[in-house]
Formats: structure tokens, sequence, C-alpha cells
């Protein structure tokens, strides 16, 4: 219970952060970090403990799961250059500079230790750039880069920690068997991912209510980890597939079960956060107290030492490229996405600096067994890295992106403002040629609306008509009236509920949802 009780409070601590971030304007990430950092010198902590086997199913499966369904194929294709750089050369040298850097510190280190330390330190977490990016807009093809790198650099950085846990406790594959067990998680796991995804799809589309359709979808995202786990294969390769796939497959599922299961799993993805940092909290506050306070300076330099390595090669790495490209461009020519910029000092200063780690890197660090060489040492030294990065990058990137003038591009806002301009001329067309009552109605409605959006201007093209507005009025009265009379007892509280979820339908309609 007592355990319990902490969640609770921390749960509690997160949302009040939250209410904090929103009046502040300020990214939620960091305050979350915080909190975590704050659960390790609780007087009252308790000592919690996970199966480290399934802590990188528990919390990075949801969240990377969540984040793949919501990327953009087409924006992957077009950016894959820099993501791959990003998410391949990137992660190696970090993890190589780590490697070294830590084995130089800690000399007693093994070196597949070392490299490990390395791979779970390596990949940035975008979903702390992208909350920074909602609040402060930056050119759409930064926003892609970042949110495509934190995608396949969970999959490179996980499965170099994979092998390098092996090597550690003498369970490396040799030779050929390499080679082929390499092969097999990438390969495999691609095949994999869009098969389950294909069931999965297949199996929805047979549901008609929410509730059994949003437990499928935690069911087919824990078990296709679990089930890859259990098959050598790269479980961060097969959810990445397995989301990417889904989504495209799902784009046809009824808005009954997808309205509902996009707030289930973001409030789930919330949640997860919160818990993984209150967790690894936990596990670091017993570690500091138990060292003498000559140890604590050395760990304390070590997590330093290693915070600023991760640091300062993603600087160096990113600034390196981009003046790379800013040269390839200005002798060989530019080949960019239609509308992007170009590459620039602005844009690489801003991806450079939104290095922040997060949930994976805790994950992956309390999932070492607990046998590892050193473990306590690279749990401190992984949390002040992602707590580093977090707070300090974190809440520095927004006024970072606004000092260097980088602001939003409007090529997303010319898109948006495309697809209302091609579903109004649908709905035009769909009661073209009918001269009933309801078609009429609805054909000049959707003319006065394709009127006001030709004269919106720049922008997504979101128009309020009057009708809308009248539309808020008259939905206001029906909820006064209903009220009245359930207070009143004319209608039982099923009756009042029944008729709440049809108010609450067309005040959704109503709402513009802004992303």
């Amino acid at each position: 219970m007592h355990g319990f009780e902490t969640i609770l409070i921390v749960m509690a601590a997160a949302v009040v952060l939250s209410l904090v971030a929103q009046r502040l304007k300020a990214p939620f990430p960091p305050f979350v970090a915080l909190a975590g950092a704050g659960a390790a010198f609780l007087p009252f902590a308790p000592e919690i403990q996970l199966d480290p086997a399934l802590v990188l199913a528990l919390f990075v499966a949801p969240v990377l799961l969540d984040a793949a369904f919501d990327s953009s194929l087409r924006d992957l294709k077009r950016n894959v250059v820099p993501i791959a750089f990003l998410s391949l050369v990137a992660v190696g040298i970090t993890v190589v500079a780590v490697a070294f850097t830590a084995k130089a510190l800690v000399p007693a280190l093994p070196w597949a230790a070392a490299v490990a330390l390395g791979a779970i330190v390596a990949p940035p977490d975008a979903a702390a750039a992208t909350a920074v990016l909602r609040i402060i807009p930056a050119p759409f093809r930064v926003r892609n880069i970042l949110e495509g790198e934190s995608l396949f650099n969970d999959a490179s950085a996980l499965l170099i920690y994979r092998f390098a846990v092996a090597a550690t406790l003498a369970a490396m594959p040799q030779g050929w068997m390499l080679a082929g067990s390499i092969a097999w998680a990438l390969v495999g796991s691609v095949a994999f991912g869009f098969a389950a995804a294909w069931v999965q799809t297949r199996v929805m589309s047979l549901l008609k209510e929410a509730p059994p359709a949003i437990i499928l979808q935690f069911i087919g995202g824990f078990g296709v980890w679990i089930a890859a786990e259990r098959m050598g294969l790269s479980a961060i390769v097969t959810i990445v597939v397995f989301a990417l796939t889904a989504a495209r497959l799902a784009a046809r599922s009824p808005a009954e079960i997808r309205a509902p299961a996009y707030a289930v799993w973001e409030t789930v993805v919330f949640g997860l956060n919160v818990l993984a940092f209150m967790l690894v909290g936990l596990q670091i506050g017993p570690i500091w107290r138990d060292l003498e306070p000559v140890q604590r300076e050395e760990y304390a330099l070590f997590a330093l030492a290693v915070l600023g390595v991760c640091v300062g090669v993603r600087i160096a790495w990113v600034m390196s490229y981009g003046a790379a490209v800013r040269v390839k461009n200005r002798l060989l020519g530019v080949n960019l996405p239609p509308g992007a910029a170009p590459p620039t000092l602005r844009s690489g200063l801003v991806v450079s600096w939104a290095g922040m780690r997060g949930v994976v890197s805790l994950a992956a660090a309390y999932a070492l067994p607990p046998s590892f060489p050193e473990r306590d040492l690279i749990l401190l030294a992984v949390f002040a890295v992602v707590m580093g990065t977090l707070v300090i990058q974190g809440l520095t990137l927004g006024p970072l992106i606004k000092a260097v003038g980088l602001g939003d591009d409007g090529i997303l806002a010319g898109e948006i403002r495309k697809a209302r301009e091609a579903i109004a001329d649908a709905a035009i067309t769909t009661v073209e040629g009918r001269d009933d009552a309801p078609a009429k109605r609805l054909r000049a409605e959707y003319r006065e609306r394709q009127a006001a959006l030709k004269l919106a201007g720049e922008g997504d093209g979101r128009v309020v008509m009057p009708v809308d507005e009248l539309a808020e009025r008259v939905l206001e009265a029906k909820r006064e009236r209903l009220l009245a009379m359930r207070l009143g007892g004319e209608i039982s509280d099923a009756a009042y509920y029944q008729i709440e979820e049809e108010l609450d339908r067309r005040e959704l309609a109503l709402t513009p949802v802004v992303r």
C-alpha cells in the first residue's frame, strides 16, 4: 500500500506540474524530470522493484508505438538522409565517445559495459523537443527530422545495447552467428511488424465498440514487443513497423473508436512517462545515500562527464553535417522536399540543441540485469544525462528558437488549408445535381464555407462562420435546459447521460482541434 500511495502522490504532483507548465507556457517533460528527482529524496520513499525484463516492454513499447503511429511515411522518406545520419552516424559516434570516456574514468569497467552505457544515453527523445515545438513553432522540416530521428535512433541504439549487454554477460554470438543474428533482427523485425499489423487491423475491423478495440490495441502493442523479444528480433524495429503499418491500414476505422482511443493513448503515455521517472528516481535515492562522500564526488564527476560528452558530440556532429551539406548545396545544387528550406546555421543550432534524452534511456538503464558491472554507477549517470538534457536543453530550446528567429515556415498550415479546400470541394460534389431540400441546405452551407475559406488569407484556412457561433449558443442553451430537467426530476440520469453524450459529440464537432 505504501508504494501505491507514493505513486498517487507522484501522479498528483505531475498534474500540478502540468498546470505550472501550462501557465508558464513551458514544455512539460523538464518538469516531469524534476518530479522524478524529487521522488529520489522523499523521506518516506518506498522500495519499488520491477522485473528488469519487463521494463522495456512496459515503458518503451507504448510510448514508441504512439509516436510511430502519428508519424508520416511521406515526410520520413523526404528527410531520409538527415534522419539516417542522426539515427545511425550520430548515435554511433556518441556510443563510441561515451564508451571511451567511461573507460578512461573507470578503468575497471569492461569495454562491453562501457558500450552499453553509450548505447543507453545515445538516443535523444524527440517527444521533449516536440513538446517545445508545440509551444514555439519551428520550420516543418526541422520538426519532421526531430520526430523521425526519435523513431530510428532508438532502434539503432537499443540494437547496440542488446549485443553489448550480451557481450558483458558472456552471451554474445560469434562470427557468422553474430551476422545472422543481426540480419534476423532487422529483416525479421520488418516482416513480423507488417504481418502483425495486418492481422490486428483485420481483427479490429470486426469490433464496433471502443473499449474492446482499445484493449486490443494495447494487447497488440505489448504482445508484438514481447513476441519480437522471444523470437530474437529487434523489438524497437518491430514496433515501429507495426505502428506505421497499422496507422495506414486503420485509416478508415470508425470515429467512435478512433476518438476515444486517441484520448486513452495520450493519457497512458503521459502516465508512463511520469512513472518511469519516478521508478528510476526511487532507485537513485538509495544508491546516493549508500555512497561515501568521496564516492559521491566520483560518481557525480563521472555523470557530468557523460552528460558533457552527449551534449558536445551532438552539437559537433550536427553542425559539421550542416556545414558539409551547405558546401554540397553550393557545389551541386539543392534537392529538397517542396517548400522546404535548405539547412542553415540557425536550424543546425536548434537541431543540435534538441538532444534531450527521455524515457527510453531510463528504461534501458533500469533493464540492466542486477549483476551487470557498475550498474549503480551507470544508472546514476543515465539519470543525470536525462535530467540535465531535459531541464537545461528542454527549458532553453524555446528561447533559442526565438533568439535565432527560426519561426514557422507555414508549410504545415498550407497543407491543412489545401486539405480543407479539397474536402469542401468533395462535399459540394457529393450533393451536386440533387434538388431536394437537405441537399440544397448543405450545398448552400458548403459554398458559403468555400467562399469564406478563399477570403481567409494566409494560415491554415480555419474559419468560424456565423452559423457556428449561433450553433455554440444553441448548444449551451440545450445543455442548460437538459441540466434543469435532470435537477428537477423530470428525466432520469440514464436519459440525461444519453442526451449529454449526443451534445458532447456535437460540441466536439464544433470545437477546432489544435495539435
